[in-house]
Order: structure tokens, then sequence, then C-alpha cells
């Protein structure tokens, strides 16, 4: 099997970094002078390592491998938060430079051939992951020519433009060219490192739906207008925020999470009874009937409150994605090479944030790989992830990456449908090799539901851990 090079990975990871570095963090908006700028010295690497680089009309880069048969796809983000992380994203794109270079490096696994991807604006800046949207066909020319920075309000043309891209092509999903995606991630979160875990293999990438809500009232004055008579926004939004607070628990999941993560008040002034107010509410989970519970619950909160008043309320869809379940085949190969370098160190878990991965794999089958965050942190410059971590991860991932290929297995990819992720699954084989010759159904039934059991503890008693554990407010980044 191949044998990636660790000091040449971090050396890779550490050298992105000085593009927009920002403390011990990075600061790399999609299509700033500094994203461009390492979007670039990216071609130049895949180069070196024998792949084609092109960067696309869209800022995506994508290094081709030469090689013929069908080809493996390694990709992440590279662009950042503002004042964000070095490791968020651009560690699966480095990832994916490594692998292919180990895989030409071993005589095994050099007739292998592996694409390389940097997707444009994962962040966010411009779209939501406007690259690997770009990619799969569901970004169109209209769509570039109305697409504004989400903080500066400026023209994506113009950007692409002053990136030296405009009219430059984009690239497309060619038909037939890869038998799966892989995609490498930090956790983003500390479960992994709660758990004693060095590996996380993922299951599923949650769906996500956001929603707006204002709040209409009448603007007055705060010393003349009595109590009982007030039409008060802010008080319709606190009164509604309270109640899905208490209601969505209900219908909630083992791992379902919602947040208020903006909230606003006009006209913002203390002796002004507020007229009008506006909440942006988000929910996540990776059972499709568990999102349509929280929407449906919703729904009825906002009835109920539209109803009652004395302040108008509007409910306005922001955005809604779909779970995708991963590819079966795919989380045995990462399972596989994590149980060889990883004894006892590895678990499969869903991802609560969502990844170019559940784009593409709308596509081709597709498959992620965690490594832990250090203190659970990310989207902040003092994230980070353990050296040693970083170079298993690579290594976990270069085996599963050299394994899925020489099988000759049709890869089928799970529909995420309204029964959920654990209904999703395939019976579990035990290795992608013995896939072939294994045909025991009363077999891969008892390996199935081991597994099965087994993942229930760990989250039980993660789920315990976490909760007991609490943080002191010291130990959160400043």
């Amino acid at each position: 099997m191949p044998k990636i090079n660790g000091e040449r990975l971090l050396g890779d990871l550490r050298r992105i970094a000085d593009f927009g570095r920002y403390q011990t963090g990075v600061h790399r908006p999609h299509l700033s002078p500094q994203d461009v700028e390492s979007r670039h010295w990216l071609a130049a690497r895949m180069k070196e390592a024998g792949l084609e680089p092109v960067i696309d009309g869209i800022g995506t880069v994508i290094g081709k491998s030469p090689k013929t048969g069908p080809r493996i796809l390694i990709g992440s983000h590279s662009d950042t938060q503002p004042r964000g992380g070095w490791l968020d994203g651009v560690m699966g794109v480095i990832y994916g430079l490594e692998v292919a270079r180990a895989l030409a490096e071993d005589p095994e696994t050099a007739h292998l051939a592996v694409d390389v991807a940097s997707w444009a604006d994962e962040e966010g800046h411009w779209g939501q992951m406007t690259g690997s949207r770009s990619f799969v066909g569901m970004l169109s020319e209209a769509d570039i020519d109305k697409a504004k920075h989400r903080d500066e309000g400026t023209p994506m043309r113009e950007a692409l433009k002053a990136a030296g891209l405009a009219g430059v092509p984009r690239e497309h999903l060619e038909e037939g060219r890869y038998r799966g995606y892989l995609e490498a991630h930090i956790e983003q979160g500390g479960l992994l490192e709660a758990g004693d875990k060095r590996i996380g293999i993922v299951t599923a990438i949650v769906g996500i739906m956001a929603f707006r809500l204002t709040f209409g009232g009448i603007q007055n004055h705060a010393g003349t207008t009595p109590m009982p008579i007030r039409k008060d926004a802010g008080v319709a939004m606190m009164r509604l925020y309270n109640d899905v607070m208490d209601k969505f628990p209900a219908v909630a999941g083992p791992r379902s999470v919602w947040t208020v993560g903006k909230m606003s008040i006009e006209p913002g002034a203390p002796a002004i009874v507020p007229g009008k107010a506006e909440m942006i509410l988000q929910f996540r989970d990776a059972d499709t009937r568990i999102l349509q519970a929280f929407e449906a619950r919703l729904m009825e909160i906002v009835a109920d409150h539209q109803k009652k008043g004395p302040c108008t309320v509007e409910c306005l869809n922001l955005s809604r994605t779909q779970p995708l379940v991963m590819d079966e085949r795919f989380l045995e190969a990462i399972e596989e090479s994590a149980t060889a370098h990883a004894p006892d160190k590895h678990v499969r878990m869903p991802s609560g944030a969502g990844h170019d991965a559940q784009v593409i794999g709308l596509k081709i089958p597709a498959a992620m790989l965690f490594v832990p965050s250090i203190g659970g942190i990310s989207h902040h410059f003092t994230e980070n992830t353990d050296d040693a971590d970083i170079v298993l991860g690579c290594q976990v991932f270069a085996d599963a990456a050299a394994a899925k290929p020489r099988s000759s297995l049709h890869i089928s990819r799970a529909p995420c449908v309204a029964a959920g992720v654990s209904n999703c699954r395939i019976p579990r084989l035990r290795s992608v090799s013995s896939a072939l010759s294994m045909s025991s159904s009363r077999r891969s039934a008892r390996s199935s539901a081991r597994r099965r059991s087994q993942s229930s503890r760990f989250w039980t008693w993660i789920n315990s851990r976490v909760l007991t554990r609490r943080r002191s407010p010291t130990c959160l980044p400043r």
C-alpha cells in the first residue's frame, strides 16, 4: 500500500497557510488577492506532482491525472472564513495532493489515477458551495450574474475579472470519469477528542434548513406608550424564540441542532418601542423525517403567534439542503484502513456541518473522513489539529483511495430517504476485498447489528460525557 510523506504533507499545509496568514490562522476569503495567489501556488504544486492543473472560470482548481481509466476525485476547499483557521478545508485539498503523489511513488499503485480539486467558495462569500455546485451543473451563468459578496456587495463578475478569470471556461463533471469522490476534513467539533478517537468515518452529512422570521409591530415612544397597548416587535420575537426552544426538543433526534444565530430590532434605540424585529433560525439533522418535523412544528408555532398577535409574523425559507448518506463501500474501505492504522481509535459519525461532498455526492458516490479538532474549535484562528493526527488521517485516506479503484464492484450510492440514516445503510462487509465473495446474509446482518450496537453505546457515552464536561470560559478563544 502507498506510504505518504508526512514531512512533505505538513510542509505544504504550512506553506499554503502563509497566503493570508492571520495570527495563528488564515484570512483567505474566496477571490481575495491572497486566495487567488494561493490557487496559483496549488496549481504549481499539482503540476510538480504530475497532474495537469486548471483554474476554471469560477476559481476552482482541478489537477487532472493524465492516466487512463476511471479515477478517484479527491478534494475540499482552500478558501477560509474571515480570520479563520489554517486547516478548515485546505487540509483535504493537500491530502488529495499527497495521496496522488504517494500512489504514483508506489509501484503497486502507480497505475491508479487521482484527480485533485480545490473547490471555489465553499465558505459562501458569494453563494452556497459555489465551486462544487458549478462543477455538477447546479450553477448557471445567470446565477453568477446575480451573485454579490455577502458583506461588501461587490458583484462576483467584477471579482472574477480582477482575479483574471473573466471569460475563462468553467470545469464540469465528465460522465464516467470518476469511480467516486473522497473528502477529508477536520471535525470542527469536539466529539472525537472527547471520545479519545483519532478518525471519524462520516456516515452522512446533515441537511440544513434556514428561515427568516420577521415581526411587525408599531414603533412608538417608550415612555408614553402603556404596556397593555404596545405592539412591541422585539417582545414578539422573543416569545416565538422561547416557543421554538420549548417545543423543538419534542421532535428532535439525538443529534439534532437548532440555532438562532442572528437577531435584529429596529430602530434599535432605548427610548423607542421596536416596530420591526427579525431573526434567522437554522436547524440541522441527518434524517429527512426530523427536518420535516422541525419545519412542520415551526409552521405551527408561527401560525399560533400570528393568530394571537398583537404583532404580525412572516416566515420566509432562506435555504434548504437535503442530507446525504455516504457511499457504504467507500466507508468500508476507510474503516478497513482505519482499523489497520488506528485500532479502536475510529468511529462512524454523521457530519453536523455542510461540505462539498454533499454536492458532489448527488452525482457520484462520495465519502468523508474526519480528524480531531483540538478543543473542538473551528472558524477561528486558534483552530488546530495535532500533527500526528493529520499524518495518520492522510495515511488512512491514501490506503482507502488505493483500495477502492482496485475493486470492480459497481458503486451504488444510498439515497437519503425519509427513513433516515440508520435505515439507509446496507449491511456491513468486513473488507472491500471480501465483498466479492461474502454472500452470507446472516453473517453480514450480525456484523451490521454489532456495529450499530457499538456505535449506539459510543454515542450514548459521548453525549453523557459532553453534557457533564463543562469547560471554563477561560478555555474559550478570546
